[in-house]
């Protein structure tokens, strides 16, 4: 392949006083999944002075977040760890007990223990807890070959975010999760001759504006938008683009399934569907078109609490837009009954004829080919390249017996063999009776998980982890409260700009564009990244591990680049895009045997999914009202009146991130909660007020917001919060019980695979409260804003 560069500038230049290393940065600090553009300025002392958007990034084209702007404050900043620690057992969520150390003392000390535990209890004693993750989460394959466990652990319950969109994506379809075409992998991007912009837009439960949300450059709308395209609007919330919308349908919290199945009863009953496509390339329409006739556009507007006419508005507008494409958000992954809802909104796609076409819905390409060039459709099929696959070295260089092993396989075997990862809620239980066996050692890698929405029911996370572990370490650029409760050992993480990286779109699924986080400084103290301390591990360990990759640039050509390039290649693009092909279910591009159609059991989309019946589920989309729904059940309303919901991303933080960045955190100094006018009224909380939220389960505090964006009986609260201008000690921990508004959202209650969890549909009460908890942003900017 040849590589031309022809954005304009090389990936390091000089200008005036400073070297300026462009990069695609994803974390830390967490700012990802699209790998914003960025300009790092270095000065003489190679030190970086400021931060701008390059202009030159085929995506972002110079657009930044505050995140970025601010990744200087946060290299910078005086409670930034860059040193081994470590500290007596005895000692743990005591901050002053922390002392430096050599990073031969604390990897001889992981190490150590680690056999000593795996030799008493067998490997999979070992748990690996990971978040969102870091660099596109790959290099946690890299963990497993090291370690030989079955057990990565995300606290997440349901794994909910993101898989849930996958594995219904991979039900109905055959592939990963379907991405709306921005013209993002195309090499004239929205000129390409290739592209014709979508006409409709519809942005269901998702706000990309503040998340950038799996891959999606979340501006990409705007810019369509300017191309004449409208939008739908399918949220309880009102956002930014939700006032642009020509429809929004202020859905009740958890209602997502009804609405998608009267949306595809009207485009089936008005004939407003795809005859060609159906016949040709659907399995199953005649049953699926039965099941979705249960669900009139009345009766889908009583359950969902919205005007009948705005969903028959909506469909029309939709369906009748040539292409149209429709982005699903977080929101679908956090109900229960989110699976089906994302069945039939794909199902939406199928029948309309908007998938895998210009300015539709974008499908994973099994090829994944990597050439700067799309066509038409006959240009595609002639330059066909040869398929390629990647099998991960982690999960699959253990034994099946290991495997086997892993945490919630006796009750979800599905979603352990398929994510190949424990589950979340089966952890927890193992944490806290030692069954199936127990889990002794820990690492915090990639995780605020007492905190930051990465785990349900918090408190009891905390009694359990603090029950078992014999022993854990972390690493993270600060100590966070997780690491303070638990941790003997920490490791100080490098950022962004202080290693190389490599980051795909969509974490390697649907990927329009690879990006490469140049190195632009040198790590502050004695800071490495997550894939020099792995291969630290691996050289301490050895037992064959250190032979699976020779060091971190190893581990990204082989792993990242799959071997078809090297890091110095790629190195000089920055970020290059890899190839859109359209209509691959005509060109055997979506089926590793080549042939037409899709990868599915009938090689067509399944609107009466085989693999849902093989699996001993209802093959066809159904609704479930939220098993905590007040408006349902009586019993929970008289106590509990309002819809609980939370997860929402904020231009400020990245989920828990960033709280320490006094520039940040003048946007958010508080943890807010967003409550309709109507029903502060009659809570009596007024504008600014601090209230207290509860149920069964737990409680928190947060400053209210009183605003009508928020639909009347349901309440947003935000994420991820703690405090680290507060004492970092146990039992404070930072405040981080302060506002921990994962300790109201129960665990049980997934769907029968194992994913999904009621983030935004759980339930509560409010009351006012007459203390105040105010930030004084004086004391943030003391204690953070010089920098080191």
């Amino acid at each position: 392949m040849k590589f031309e560069n022809d954005l304009g500038k090389p990936w390091k230049y000089e200008e005036g006083d400073f070297t300026v290393v462009r990069s695609s940065v994803w974390s830390p600090p967490g700012c990802h999944p699209v790998g914003c553009g960025v300009k790092l300025y270095v000065d003489k002392e190679g030190r970086i002075d400021h931060v701008e958007g390059d202009e030159n990034d085929p995506i972002t084209k110079g657009r930044l977040c505050p995140r970025c702007l601010a990744l200087k404050d946060y290299i910078y900043n005086p409670s930034r760890v860059t040193y081994p620690m470590k500290r007596a057992r005895d000692k743990r969520g005591d901050a002053d007990a922390w002392e430096r150390c050599s990073w031969d003392e604390a990897t001889d000390l992981v190490v150590s223990e680690w056999r000593r535990l795996t030799e008493k209890y067998g490997k999979e004693t070992f748990a690996v807890f990971v978040g969102t993750g870091r660099d596109g989460m790959l290099q946690q394959d890299y963990i497993l070959s090291v370690f030989s466990t079955p057990n990565l652990a995300c606290g997440l319950s349901g794994f909910a975010c993101y898989q849930p969109r996958m594995m219904a994506a991979n039900m109905t379809i055959g592939a990963l999760y379907p991405e709306i075409d921005y013209a993002g992998g195309l090499e004239g991007g929205y000129d390409d001759p290739s592209y014709t912009p979508p006409k409709t837009i519809v942005i269901w439960g998702k706000m990309p504006l503040a998340s950038n949300g799996d891959g999606m450059f979340g501006h990409a709308v705007i810019d369509l938008m300017k191309r004449g395209a409208k939008i739908i609007s399918v949220d309880p919330r009102v956002n930014w683009l939700a006032t642009r919308s020509e429809v929004q349908l202020r859905v009740r919290p958890g209602t997502d399934a009804a609405m998608a199945m009267a949306w595809a009863n009207i485009i089936i009953s008005e004939d407003l569907y795809d005859h060609d496509f159906v016949e040709n390339w659907c399995y199953g329409f005649d049953e699926f078109s039965e099941r979705v006739k249960t669900m009139t556009p009345e009766r889908a507007a009583q359950i969902c609490e919205v005007d009948v006419e705005d969903i028959y508005k909506a469909v029309r507008l939709y369906a009748t837009s040539k292409p149209a494409s429709i982005a699903i958000g977080l929101a679908l992954d956090q109900n229960p009954n989110g699976m089906q809802a994302c069945q039939c909104i794909m199902a939406c796609m199928a029948l309309t004829g908007n998938l895998d076409v210009p300015g539709g819905n974008i499908v994973a390409d099994m090829s994944e080919p990597e050439d700067l060039v799309a066509g038409t459709k006959d240009q595609q099929a002639a330059d066909n390249n040869e398929q390629r696959s990647f099998v991960t070295a982690g999960w699959y260089s253990m034994s099946e017996e290991l495997r086997n092993k892993c945490v919630g396989m006796a009750d979800y075997p599905f979603f352990c063999t398929q994510v190949t990862i424990s589950h979340a809620d089966s952890m927890l239980h193992a944490l806290e009776t030692d069954e199936p066996y127990p889990i002794r050692m820990g690492w915090i890698q990639s995780t605020n998980m007492f905190v930051a929405s990465a785990s349900a029911e918090t408190k009891r996370w905390q009694a359990a982890m603090e029950r078992s572990m014999e022993f854990c370490f972390g690493t993270d650029c600060f100590i966070t409260p997780t690491i303070q409760a638990l941790c003997d050992v920490f490791l100080p993480l490098s950022t962004v700009a202080e290693h190389d990286s490599v980051n795909r779109t969509h974490y390697g699924a649907a990927s329009i564009v690879t990006g490469v986080g140049n190195k632009a400084i040198e790590p502050l103290g004695e800071a490495k990244s997550d894939l020099e301390i792995t291969a630290l591990f691996a050289e301490k360990i050895g037992e064959g591990a250190k032979s699976v990759y020779e060091g971190p640039i190893d581990y990204l050509e082989k792993n990242r680049l799959e071997g078809r390039h090297t890091f110095a290649e790629v190195r000089e693009l920055v970020k290059y895009k890899r190839k859109v092909f359209y209509w691959k279910y005509e060109l055997g591009k979506l089926r590793p045997d080549g042939q037409k159609g899709f990868l599915t059991p009938t090689g067509r989309v399944e609107l009466w999914s085989s693999q849902y019946q093989m699996a001993g589920l209802d093959p066809l989309p159904h609704y479930e009202e939220p098993a905590l729904s007040p408006t349902a059940h009586p019993e929970i309303a008289e106590k509990y009146p309002f819809v609980l919901t939370t997860g929402a991303r904020t231009f400020a933080f990245f989920h828990s991130e960033e709280r320490q960045v006094p520039r940040l955190r003048e946007l958010n100094p508080n943890p807010l909660i967003e409550v309709s006018p109507a029903d502060a009224e009659r809570c009596g909380v007024s504008d600014g007020q601090w209230v207290e939220i509860y149920n069964e389960y737990g409680s928190a505090k947060f400053k209210a917001k009183v605003t009508p964006t928020v639909r009347s009986g349901t309440v947003m609260a935000q994420h991820g919060w703690w405090f680290p201008e507060q004492d970092g000690s146990a039992p404070n921990l930072f405040g981080a019980g302060l506002s921990g508004v994962d300790n109201l959202v129960p665990v049980g209650h997934n769907n029968p695979m194992g994913l999904c969890a009621p983030y935004k549909c759980t339930h509560c009460a409010i009351r006012p409260l007459q203390e105040n908890h105010d930030v004084d942003m004086n004391d943030v900017w003391s204690k953070f804003g010089k920098l080191v």
